[in-house]
């Protein structure tokens, strides 16, 4: 099946030419009929399916007929980076249609988002609490939205969105087409969809499972020899693009600056940096300046990258679907991709959970080589580090008191560095 079998206006089938689409990917081809149809739609998919263009292209089907430069279809997304995808997207599929999108969002002024929404706009890409403070404030209105879309509904849940949305949702028509997309469906979800969707059609496409074109393979690692392994492992493979996850912003920012000192070109993304270094970050990862981006799970659902060759998982996530949102990031469009997960004893229970998802084990890979030259970086990091602090212990012992001896003891950091203190 190809895209011209769904009838779509000239003018949107030259963006879908422009996008280089052909063939529908399995959720477009669900999805796309019932939408054009005018039905509510319940789409379960994996992140990587092609979703996005799934409502996108029959939603500008709607919009190309009608009024122009009024709010007449709203997109809400969790993340900053997912909305500014969405944003994206729909100016490169709508882009000989004249039909118009503004993107909104927190932590960057409120001004030009108001502007762009008064010079008149068909589509709002937006994340709930900036959506909220610009209706509360009058500078938008939402009486004339013919359309909405959840999208990442799930994700919104964990983020604590549910009740911004609800309060949005009572500001717009009753009458209208409403669309929620997710990867998973926990209960609150669930609740929520049956208060907004009316006899909705339901596209599944396996939304639980990784893209078949990954490979997934578990390095069983102690904590302190992370990051030594990671170097091994960049140095020994081809890795085009790689995204590392790690847990936490301090972990991310940390891990990116030793890999930097290291001679990489690498960047991170997490939740301390404006929303400027934060599309530096993803732009510069996008277009090649930076080959590694190191990331928190902020990212596993906004980066719309094709060219990602591996994701390594620095830190196991907290939940299997995370597994799903994270790897999903490479081995999209039918490319091949890699996952690298490291973990430690103590993971045994996520990573049973995880391959229970997968339906298969990962590939085991052996990490005694690797840990070897693990333990030698970690011997010559000591010795570095012992060298840069002998003088300073030196004048210590100096400048005792009485001469009395000091003792020391050695306390161990993160990324396998130690260092001497005195006591």
């Amino acid at each position: 099946m190809s895209f011209t079998e769904f009838q779509f206006h000239p003018k949107i089938n030259a963006g879908i030419a422009a996008c280089g689409y052909t063939n529908p990917t399995p959720i477009q081809n669900e999805a796309i009929p019932p939408i054009l149809a005018g039905r509510d739609i319940l789409g379960l998919a994996q992140t990587g399916t092609g979703k996005t263009a799934a409502f996108v292209l029959p939603l500008l089907q709607r919009l190309i007929e009608g009024p122009r430069k009024k709010v007449r279809a709203l997109i809400v997304a969790p993340t900053r980076e997912l909305a500014e995808q969405i944003h994206g997207n729909i100016g490169m599929m709508a882009k000989e249609t004249g039909l118009k999108s503004v993107v909104i969002y927190g932590g960057v002024s409120k001004l030009p988002q108001i502007r762009a929404i008064r010079a008149g706009v068909e589509i709002v890409v937006a994340c709930p609490g900036r959506l909220l403070d610009l209706l509360n404030e009058k500078a938008v209105t939402l009486s004339t939205v013919e359309v909405l879309v959840l999208d990442e509904a799930d994700h919104m849940f964990d983020k604590g969105f549910l009740p911004d949305i609800r309060r949005i949702i009572r500001q717009m028509p009753m009458k209208r087409q409403s669309m929620v997309f997710s990867a998973t469906m926990p209960r609150e979800i669930r609740h929520l969809v049956e208060e907004i969707l009316r006899n909705p059609e339901t596209v599944q496409i396996n939304h639980t499972l990784p893209a078949p074109t990954i490979s997934h393979i578990l390095f069983q690692v102690a904590k302190e020899q992370k990051t030594s392994l990671l170097k091994s492992i960049i140095q020994e493979r081809e890795m085009a693009s790689t995204l590392i996850f790690t847990r936490t912003k301090h972990k991310a920012k940390n891990l990116a600056l030793y890999l930097q000192k290291a001679g990489y070109s690498a960047a991170s993304l997490q939740g301390n940096l404006s929303q400027q270094k934060r599309q530096q970050a993803l732009d510069g990862f996008r277009n090649g300046t930076f080959k590694i981006l190191v990331a928190t799970d902020i990212a596993a659902r906004g980066i719309d990258v094709l060219g990602i060759s591996h994701v390594i998982n620095y830190d196991v996530p907290d939940t299997a679907e995370a597994y799903t949102h994270r790897t999903g990031r490479t081995g999209r469009a039918s490319r091949t991709g890699q996952a690298f997960t490291f973990a430690s004893q103590e993971d045994s229970k996520m990573i049973s959970l995880i391959e229970h998802n997968l339906g298969k084990r990962m590939l085991r890979e052996s990490t005694s080589a690797l840990a070897c030259e693990a333990e030698e970086d970690v011997r010559e990091e000591k010795k570095e580090r012992f060298s840069r602090l002998m003088p300073k212990r030196k004048k210590s012992a100096a400048a005792g008191s009485g001469g009395k001896s000091q003792r020391s003891r050695t306390c161990s950091f993160d990324f396998g560095i130690s260092k001497t203190v005195q006591r």
